[in-house]
Formats: structure tokens, C-alpha cells, sequence
């Protein structure tokens, strides 16, 4: 098969290495540095199964900037483009897949167009109204930073159509994973956008739900280490997604959350009221925690939503950093991965020795090592060690 794959980000790249095991498959991206790195065999994003798929595999995988040259032969184009939450339009921002796909329709009329962007419940049934047949919604289900063993290894695979050709789709993802016991369900398109966003809302619930066990164990001196043992050890409810944070953050929760609750606005709720809002409250009691400290300057240990992970978006800490500035705090940051000399305001120092040294407390969401020369200084939450 010739697949096009448009947007190098975690679903789009980890989706373009699966399938170029064994299809010829083609990356398109607006930003040329991404580009140039795919072809030269090296991941643009932090992944390690990414990095070592393109050391050590033989595959057929190519990237341009040309859309039009990368669509025109191909027999399935992906589109894996960002949809960010608007929070002005109180829903997401669709207008990166809706442009690729017009453009896509224009060039090769004969593709079938799989979206794997994460889109709001009802927007395939409106491009149908719309004229647009030769689409289907195929929702993922990728941790960031172990987003290509996630295609390898899927706990399951959806597939937004019940027809022959989404059937042949759906082999296309079984033949080239690792795990070929997987559960396949073929549902309808609305059907397939709530999956994603109810998975998705049910993990935010968990990780508001071990944070907010994790404030009251913190208010009342009490071992939270302990109690989540204690209760996760009823398999009913189990062991994953209990680590205390800071909050839930990255590419996914915060925005499908937002437009799960905007999707019910005419709809009796109140728990999907209380998950997006648990978040902001467990950031606000983090931050009284650290300021009963009584620092002058505040460290912030790294960015990133997660360990692993090289994406700064929506991460938790930046909400933590923002509410100790505005409390009159100094701030600076420790984070190799960025580029400029100050985040929003707050020197960010490359020195982590004078990074230690100027800090009265380092504030970091996830544990690192590097923390044990400064651990009397350190706030976390990080319990367990894991993200």
C-alpha cells in the first residue's frame, strides 16, 4: 500500500513507523526541521521505540512538505494534525483537519481518508452532511512518549464504520503490530468519538481522584503512600493511574475533558464538571502547600508534562509556576529542553548546580535522581516513581 501520514507529532509519526514495516509510507509536515530529521533516520519527537525503530529497522518511510506529491498516488492518507481547546468557541479547534481534508479530497478524490485526530462527538456525522464519504474516524489510544509500542502492542483498535473497507483498514494495523490478539471493535462514527473522549475523561477522573486522596492525606498528616496501597490493592480497582501530581496535563486529558463537558451542554452532569474542575483546585492546594514554605525564589525542575516526555504542553507545573508568580514569588526554571531565556516572565537558568544554589525550593512533579543533591529542598508528590 501507498500511505500518506500528515502531522509528525506522537500519533501521526508512530502511526507512519507502524505501517512503513510493511507499506511505503510518506510523513508530511509544515515544519522543515521535522522533515529533515525523518530523513535522516532520526525521531524528531522523545520516543524511545521510535528511536530505536529508526536505528535498527528496515522500513520504507519518507517525509515531505509537499502534500500534493505525497497524496496523490495514495491509497489511505492519515491525518494526525493537532486539535487544540478553544476556549473562546468552547470546543475544539477542527480547522487543521478540515483544510487537510479539503485539500486531500482536491488531490486524490480516490483515497480513503483516515482521521486520527482526536475531534468532538458529532463532527464526522457533520462532514457527511457535508458531502465527505470517503472518510472514517479511527480514535487512538497512544501514551505520549510510548506512542509507537502503543501501536505495536494496542490494547484494542476502533474503527469509526462498520463496512468492508474500514474491515480492510483495520487489518492494515493488526498485520503490521507485534500483539496480532487484539480486540477490534467497528462501531459508528459518533459511537467512536465518545470512546475517545470517555476513555480519555475516565483516566483524568483516576488521576483527580488518587491527587485529591493525596490532598486530604497532606492536610491531615496522614501517609498517602499508604492508604493508595490500600486501596489499590483491591483488583477491582487496581494499580494504574495513581501516582499523585500535580494535576493531569499533556496533549490529551485537559482538552478531551473540556470537550466531553462540552458536549454535554445540554445534558444533566455534574461529575464531568468536577473532573476538569479537580484539576484547578489540586493545582491551587499545591500551591498553598509550597508557599506555607515560605520561599523567596522558587525552582521549577523541568517543563514536561511527564518523565520521558519532551512536550511542555498543558503540563501541570506551568499552572503551578503561574500561581506562585502571581502570589509575588520568584521563579526560575530548570529545563534543558527549552530554548529561550525566560518562560513567561521567569528566568530560566541551563546551570543546574547554580539552579540548585538559587532555589530556596525545587518544585518538580515527577522524581529525578539529579534531585538527590538538593532532596531536603525538593517538593513533589511523586509517590510511587512512575508517571
Amino acid at each position: 500500500m501507498k500511505i500518506c501520514v500528515i502531522g509528525a507529532g506522537y500519533v501521526g509519526l508512530s502511526n507512519a513507523c507502524l505501517l512503513a514495516r510493511q507499506h511505503q509510507v510518506v510523513v508530511v509536515d509544515v515544519v522543515a526541521s521535522k522533515i529533515e530529521q525523518i530523513n535522516q533516520k532520526q525521531s524528531p519527537i522523545k520516543d524511545s521505540e521510535i528511536e530505536a525503530f529508526f536505528a535498527n529497522e528496515d522500513f520504507h518511510l519518507t517525509a515531505t512538505q509537499d502534500l500534493s506529491a505525497a497524496a496523490q498516488n495514495a491509497d489511505y492518507v492519515i491525518i494526525a494534525t493537532p486539535t487544540d481547546y478553544d476556549k473562546k468557541t468552547n470546543f475544539f479547534n477542527t480547522s487543521s483537519v478540515e483544510t487537510v481534508l479539503k485539500q486531500v479530497t482536491q488531490i486524490n478524490p480516490n483515497a480513503l481518508v483516515i482521521v486520527r485526530s482526536t475531534i468532538p462527538v458529532g463532527f464526522m456525522e457533520g462532514l457527511q452532511q457535508q458531502g465527505y464519504n470517503n472518510v472514517i474516524f479511527v480514535p487512538e489510544f497512544l501514551r505520549e512518549g510510548r506512542a509507537f509500542y502503543d501501536n505495536l502492542h494496542p490494547s484494542r483498535i476502533v474503527i469509526g464504520e462498520k463496512s468492508e473497507r474500514a474491515q480492510v483498514f483495520a487489518q492494515l494495523l493488526v498485520n503490521a503490530a507485534i500483539d496480532k490478539d487484539v480486540p477490534v471493535l467497528f462501531v459508528d462514527p459518533t459511537e467512536a468519538e465518545s470512546i475517545k473522549l470517555f476513555a480519555n475523561t475516565y483516566l483524568a477522573m483516576r488521576v483527580a481522584y488518587f491527587n485529591e486522596l493525596d490532598s486530604y492525606a497532606l492536610s491531615k498528616g496522614l501517609n498517602s503512600q499508604d492508604i493508595i496501597d490500600g486501596v489499590t490493592s483491591d483488583p477491582r480497582i487496581g494499580k494504574n493511574y495513581c501516582n499523585p501530581s500535580f494535576g493531569y496535563g499533556g496533549y490529551c486529558l485537559p482538552k478531551d475533558t473540556k470537550q466531553l463537558l462540552a458536549n454535554y451542554h445540554d445534558i444533566p452532569q455534574s461529575m464531568i464538571t468536577g473532573i476538569v474542575k479537580a484539576n484547578q483546585i489540586r493545582k491551587d492546594f499545591i500551591t498553598e502547600q509550597i508557599l506555607q514554605k515560605k520561599p523567596k525564589t522558587v525552582g521549577i525542575y523541568r517543563l514536561i508534562m511527564k518523565t520521558g516526555s519532551d512536550n511542555f504542553r498543558a503540563s501541570s507545573i506551568q499552572g503551578i509556576s503561574r500561581r506562585l508568580c502571581e502570589a509575588g514569588v520568584t521563579v526560575v526554571v530548570y529545563e534543558p529542553q527549552y530554548q529561550e531565556d525566560t518562560f513567561y516572565g521567569c528566568e530560566v537558568i541551563r546551570d543546574v548546580h547554580r539552579f540548585f544554589e538559587v532555589s530556596d525550593v525545587v518544585v518538580s512533579n515527577r522524581w529525578h535522581d539529579d534531585l538527590l543533591a538538593v532532596k531536603d529542598k525538593v517538593f513533589t508528590r511523586d509517590i510511587f516513581g512512575n508517571n
